[in-house]
């Protein structure tokens, strides 16, 4: 499908800089600089790499391009059930806002899984016609995996394109990786999260009708719709910033199923701090800036409303010292990769 075309991938409606490839032979580009992975979650390792790929793309004079995988591989080939930090949409957006030229978003399915790493680098090489290669130093590809560097190496003296390996993003002594973020989440370690990621975890959603009952304690609550297969944090209360029509509050976030109230589904809802109004159909992000306290049974609403006004007072002065983790990555972390990786 060529960029002039359009079509409904996911939550995604893929055009112009957004292309839906289904490892094809179609022309994409004449020439290239590529880089390929999942790209889950766009953490710094992968702001790294990607980087780079932009900067050789510039100083060859050829447009970059991300190919990320979707579904993710692991996730097919185990049928598990998908969790993702992002969605095709966000994942794209991101990657455009760091100058990627062109993301292909690559359809993962039985076909592709088949592939062998020759047949598949030759699907791109005749879409992409890409001059280098950028990959990770862990990365693999095709079937049983055989497609590591040194195999895509070989490829690429056939194939017509050089192979730049990255080393891996090491930080906190800890190699950053989206399982990693994705554990740290899950425990509901947000403020170590947005380390590794350079930025707040966050979830994006239309604000649904609730039950009111936030209004009625005297704490209105945006009762926000967790897109299918977004990952939310562990249950409990955070501190967190919603943006709302480019506008940034200061807000009060619950994950869970309010048992003071009896069972219900998980659900996330969002307490924003010195707001008025109503937010229905709007749509609101939530980044998460720390974990507050874990979500408890109250034995009275007294006791509840009570909580209420102490976990306010925590976010204020959570957030008293978050301007940092809003604004990306802290000058510390990107001293840190510089001085690691230096000049590529």
């Amino acid at each position: 499908m060529g960029a002039a075309q359009s079509a409904a991938y996911g939550d995604l409606v893929v055009s112009g800089n957004v292309i839906n490839w289904a490892v094809e032979a179609i022309s994409l580009a004449p020439a290239s600089v590529v880089t390929i992975g999942v790209f889950d979650g766009l953490h710094l390792g992968h702001q790294w790499l990607i980087g780079k790929a932009v900067e050789r793309a510039h100083l060859l004079g050829v447009p970059s391009a991300c190919v990320s995988f979707y579904p993710d591989p692991e996730t097919v080939l185990r049928g598990a059930e998908p969790c993702y930090l992002m969605l095709p949409s966000e994942r794209a957006q991101l990657m455009l806002d760091m100058s990627v030229d062109l993301v292909v978003l690559t359809g993962f399915g039985a076909r592709v899984a088949r592939m062998t790493a020759s047949e598949f680098m030759q699907q791109l090489c005749d879409s992409l016609h890409p001059r280098e290669v950028l990959v990770g130093e862990d990365f693999a590809l095709g079937r049983g995996r055989e497609g590591i560097p040194e195999v895509l190496a070989v490829l690429g003296r056939r194939m017509g394109y050089d192979l730049r390996v990255i080393p891996r993003c090491r930080l906190e002594g800890r190699v950053v990786s989206s399982t990693l973020v994705r554990g740290l989440i899950q425990k509901g370690d947000v403020a170590t999260a947005a380390r590794f990621l350079g930025r707040l975890y966050a979830v994006r959603g239309a604000v649904l009708r609730g039950h009111g009952r936030g209004r009625e304690l005297g704490f209105p609550t945006a009762n926000v719709a967790v897109p299918a297969g977004k990952q939310l944090p562990a249950d409990g209360v955070y501190a967190a910033v919603a943006t709302v029509a480019g506008h940034r509050l200061s807000a009060a976030a619950n994950i869970g199923r309010n048992p003071t109230f009896g069972a219900a589904p998980r659900a996330l809802e969002a307490h924003l701090l010195d707001f008025q109004g109503d937010l229905y159909a709007t749509e609101v992000e939530v980044g998460f800036v720390a974990r507050l306290r874990a979500e408890v049974h109250f034995p009275s609403i007294e006791a509840l409303e009570a909580q209420m006004v102490e976990d306010v007072a925590a976010v204020r002065r959570a957030l008293g010292g978050a301007k940092a983790a809003e604004t990306g990555v802290p000058s510390a972390q990107t001293a840190c990769l510089q001085e690691r990786y230096g000049a590529f």
